[in-house]
């Protein structure tokens, strides 16, 4: 397992925003796909966004095209999820995953980070 840390996680309003983190340890993060995956309370995990190794290409959910951005910084061994305009629908608790692959995979990842909680309510 890679070390992986999420933070930025809280309670915001709707309309609000929130910038998520990954951080990797001891290893570096440009060798891996990033991906931001959530779970709400009784549903199954579902795919955010990801992010090619080197930055230039992303995916997203439709649900959050145009509110979320999902970007990475490699110097800094950070992954970043900025998330904008949100909505109730978006609480979850959200992971940051790793995938050693040149390709954008909505599925099969296999590092994950801890989880950090989002919740949004007025």
């Amino acid at each position: 397992q890679l070390p992986l840390v999420e933070s930025g996680g809280g309670l915001v309003k709707p309309g609000g925003s929130l910038r998520l983190s990954c951080a990797a340890s001891g290893f570096p993060l440009d060798a891996y796909a990033v991906a931001w995956f959530r779970q709400a309370p009784g549903k199954e995990r579902e795919f955010v966004a990801a992010i090619t190794w080197s930055g230039t290409t992303t995916l997203y959910t439709d649900s959050v095209k145009g509110r979320f951005t999902i970007s990475r910084d490699n110097a800094k061994n950070t992954g970043y999820l900025q998330m904008n305009s949100l909505k109730p629908d978006d609480s979850a608790v959200y992971y940051c995953a790793l995938r050693a692959t040149r390709l954008l995979l909505r599925s099969g990842y296999d590092y994950w980070g801890q989880g950090t909680q989002v919740t949004v309510s007025s």
